[in-house]
């Protein structure tokens, strides 16, 4: 089961220039092959389906963990995504007025139309995010390998992106992201290494560029975010420090497991946008749930 918390892992800064086409590119780490989609669905599927938990239980237990990541990385996506899109059209009542005419020009159009200029499960060209990106061979060492892979291939595409949109909000997110990403490939290479003896962590990194390159990546390697595997559990799935342990390859410190999950921050208050009737909720009364709040003794602010 999921304990699902009311934030996100980083603050993302709010773009003084927000971009369609930015967004758009950012899409293709949210629902892209190599996309946060993929890497949580892969690992949750393999975590359903593991054989010979008890025998293996270490590795089952680090797979668990890295899923459990993997849903807070699709959120800072989305959000990151929905922070570009937020005044990229002509807030108002008005249709005739062509307010989404912005949209027109985007190169992801179904901001504009299939949703409320936000994130959808889709990558940078539109097509949407398909359960046929799940691996799940039921061989350990296969899984792990495709694992090692997908994270190699999700770290590429990050990269590529930092490269293509120079936004503080992207960078910020995509700097978090190859840091805690980069942690993942380490984690499956340490736990190949654990069940062949094959040397997997002197393949790294790949692509052959430190996360130091990024200073948004180095800033959350100071706060030792790459060594820092968190459970995303309360009590469960310990026995991933039994792989997660030893030197870093990249800088030799130590690598250590932290029940729990990561300490996180609010998530942003997207603005409506009365253009796309998003949310579409104009005769809501709020003080109507205040008042039954104050009677139940509960705590609402609007």
């Amino acid at each position: 089961m999921i304990l699902k918390m009311d934030q996100l892992p980083i603050e993302l800064p709010v773009p003084t220039n927000p971009s369609a086409n930015n967004a758009a590119a950012v899409q293709e780490l949210l629902g892209g092959k190599f996309g946060e989609m993929s890497t949580l669905m892969n690992y949750t599927f393999q975590s359903f389906n593991f054989r010979g938990r008890k025998k293996l239980r270490p590795f089952y237990d680090l797979i668990c963990s890295i899923a459990g990541e993997e849903y807070g990385h699709i959120e800072v996506v989305a959000y990151t995504t929905n922070l570009l899109l937020t005044g990229t059209s002509k807030r108002g009542m008005d249709p005739t007025t062509t307010p989404l005419a912005n949209g027109v020009d985007a190169r992801n159009t179904s901001h504009f139309i299939a949703s409320g200029q936000s994130a959808l499960p889709m990558d940078s060209m539109g097509r949407f995010w398909s359960g046929e990106n799940v691996f799940n061979s039921g061989n350990l060492k296969l899984d792990l390998l495709h694992n090692f892979f997908l994270e190699c291939g999700a770290r590429a595409n990050k990269m590529r992106v930092y490269e293509m949109v120079d936004t503080p909000t992207a960078r910020t997110m995509v700097g978090y992201l190859l840091v805690r990403g980069g942690l993942h490939v380490v984690a499956y290479a340490k736990a190949l290494e654990k069940l062949t003896g094959v040397e997997v962590t002197k393949l790294l990194p790949i692509p052959d560029l430190s996360n130091d390159k990024f200073p948004e990546a180095k800033k959350f390697m100071e706060q030792k975010l790459h060594l820092q595997l968190y459970t995303f559990s309360q009590n469960d799935y310990k026995q991933a420090g039994l792989i997660w342990n030893g030197p870093h390859p990249e800088d030799g410190q130590e690598c250590v497991v932290i029940e729990g999950a990561i300490p996180g921050h609010t998530p942003p208050d997207l603005d409506e946008e009365p253009q796309l009737n998003a949310p579409g909720a104009d005769d809501f009364d709020p003080q109507m749930f205040a008042d039954m709040a104050k009677k139940m003794g509960i705590d609402y602010k609007y």
